[in-house]
């Protein structure tokens, strides 16, 4: 049965001929005003989305939102009435804080109306409201902040955004067949047609599953747990083992990869996907990669909170929380990044299980936060598995963070090889093709610290109010509970002009410029690159350059890169002598 399944796929999906008959995906335009033009699938195609559907057990369609049965979204472009009726009327506001009353006073008119924090730093706190609650916010902030602010998002963006997030109504049916190519090609690009779009759950498990039994050399399904309402929650373990029965087995060492822990932010799971498929299929061809997969195991977990993904492309695309019950009934889902045991502070949002950043009523009740933490330490005690590096990406903000994010006024003990490393995986991302700037900090400098020049002309640091609680999260715990030398949590784009809703162009860029900071990661961990002290100078000066030349293509990238990555030597004394005079002033 098995043989005779990938020979249908293989038929349907990979014969050159085929790919190059059916009719090309429709574009929508991100206007209201421009025409969305439908073309009905043909005769083949309808066939091997049956043959597929019944292989792999997909459900009939995917639900989206906006639409009352599950039909896809209406065409021309513009919001369903659906949308317009839940995010219509819904603006993003940014406020600049620059003192301590400031943060104070926003942070407690955020409880107080219930308003959805979308991001907060050192620069400015982004607030997702209504707009007839406006002026009762602006009435509960000091006068300095009723003026300083401006609307992200107004009129009806929000509700545009959300809706040009979806695949377009054209490309739904054909999107979904396609993207299960064995030989995972595309028609006319050189990346894969999944990244094309965001995708469904529906759509994401049994993709996984395809990897798995594509590239068995290498390549195994996993699942880490199961979600509060009964969804497995997939990974991948990707790596080449020695096949030397004389060879003394040593822990494997392992870099583990997750994202998806906050259901809206939907990038970070395509990039988690886009990591595993650019390293999967790069192995034997290019030896930066063949040698990474051959010295550690990367776990690749896209979507840490499965419950709450479903739920944001069903209901509400901007669904934060997982999906279980609370104390108050109207109000379900625990953020299962503040659910993790250490240094857990839930007790500031307790009574108030309709906050976004509600960590429950005791640490770990977050279902899916407490099995992913029992499958690690099962991993490590009982499996012989060494977890190495930990990156853990969300949006949005384009800053490499790194421990702790519960305190400010504790340094982890490795603070200067976090800084080390995390500088190098901020420049590999900058340098990467069209790579953006990232900012490197501590969780919770990045979060509530804000830089002063004082009368004598030296800087300072000042310590903000939190807008929300930094306690529980999963960086800390796999830093501090599973000694995780090397933990990050990576905000990927942007900086707010989009926010949670980056247009689906992004996806591949995205995944690009942090596939190289993965590579970085692993020639790092290997010893075969460091930083020398003209780049500390850069780095510490914030100075930017743009060193790379553009490449073309996931696997020439990968190419370019193997050729370029030995120019690096370790060295960064200057650099960290530089980094200590900064963090004594």
């Amino acid at each position: 049965m098995r043989q005779l399944s990938f020979a249908l796929i293989s038929l349907l999906l990979v014969s050159p001929s085929l790919i190059s008959a059916a009719p090309p995906s429709t574009q929508c335009g991100h206007t209201f005003h421009t025409p969305c033009h439908e073309h009905a699938p043909r005769p083949w195609r309808r066939l091997s989305d049956a043959i597929i559907r019944r292989i792999w057990g997909l459900p009939g369609k995917q639900h989206m939102l906006g639409t009352p049965s599950g039909e896809a979204p209406v065409a021309g472009g513009v919001p369903s009435g659906r949308l317009l009726a839940r995010y219509g009327e819904d603006i993003v506001m940014r406020f600049n804080i620059s003192s301590a009353d400031e943060a104070s006073a926003l942070a407690e008119a955020s409880d107080i109306l219930f308003l959805d924090v979308w991001e907060f730093n050192e620069n400015w706190v982004d607030i997702r409201i209504a707009k007839d609650v406006v002026p009762s916010l602006l009435g509960l902030l000091p006068p300095s902040l009723q003026t300083s602010h401006v609307a992200l998002m107004q009129d009806l963006d929000l509700a545009q955004a959300i809706f040009d997030s979806y695949p377009s109504p054209s490309s739904t049916q054909a999107h979904e067949d396609r993207s299960f190519t064995p030989s995972l090609r595309t028609s006319s690009s050189s990346e894969n047609i999944f990244f094309e779009d965001y995708q469904p759950f529906s759509v994401i498990d049994p993709w996984m599953n395809l990897l798995a039994s594509m590239f068995p050399s290498h390549v195994r399904r996993i699942n880490i747990g199961i979600s509060y309402e009964g969804r497995d929650i997939p990974a991948l373990r990707v790596g080449v083992h020695p096949t030397n029965d004389k060879q003394t087995s040593s822990a494997r060492k392992t870099i583990l990869i997750t994202a998806g822990s906050h259901a809206r932010e939907w990038i970070s799971t395509s990039t988690v996907n886009y990591l595993a498929w650019s390293l999967i299929t790069s192995y034997g061809k290019y030896s930066t990669v063949t040698r990474l997969l051959e010295s550690f195991d990367l776990v690749f977990v896209p979507t840490l909170n499965p419950d709450g993904y479903v739920y944001s492309w069903e209901t509400d695309r901007l669904w934060r929380k997982n999906r279980q019950p609370t104390t108050l009934r109207f109000c379900r889902g625990i953020d299962l990044d503040r659910s993790y045991s250490f240094e857990w502070d839930g007790e500031t949002t307790r009574g108030n299980p309709c906050s976004e950043s509600f960590a429950g009523d005791s640490p770990f009740e977050g279902v899916e936060a407490q099995r992913f933490a029992e499958w690690a330490k099962n991993e490590t005690e009982n499996n012989n598995v060494d977890f190495v590096a930990f990156l853990d990406l969300h949006s949005y903000s384009q800053q490499v963070l790194y421990p702790y994010s519960y305190s400010c006024h504790t340094d982890p003990p490795t603070l200067e090889d976090l800084e080390e490393l995390a500088l190098g995986l901020a420049k590999a991302i900058r340098i990467s093709r069209k790579g953006q700037p990232y900012k490197v900090t501590s969780a919770c400098e990045g979060n509530v610290a804000v830089s002063k020049i004082t009368k004598d002309n030296k800087k300072e640091r000042i310590f903000l109010p939190r807008i929300e609680l930094g306690g529980g999260s999963a960086l800390d715990w796999f830093y501090h509970e599973l000694k995780v030398k090397y933990a990050y949590q990576i905000k990927l784009r942007d900086t707010g002009s989009y926010g949670f809703l980056l247009p689906k162009e992004n996806i591949v860029p995205t995944g690009k410029e942090v596939l190289d900071a993965v590579l970085y990661l692993g020639r790092y961990m290997l010893g075969q690159v460091g930083l020398n002290e003209g780049e500390a100078r850069n780095m510490v000066s914030r100075e930017s350059h743009k060193l790379a030349e553009e490449a073309h293509g996931s696997h020439e990238h990968i190419e370019g890169i193997n050729k370029v990555g030995k120019e690096e030597e370790p060295n960064g004394s200057e650099m960290m002598w530089e980094l200590r005079k900064r963090r004594r002033r």
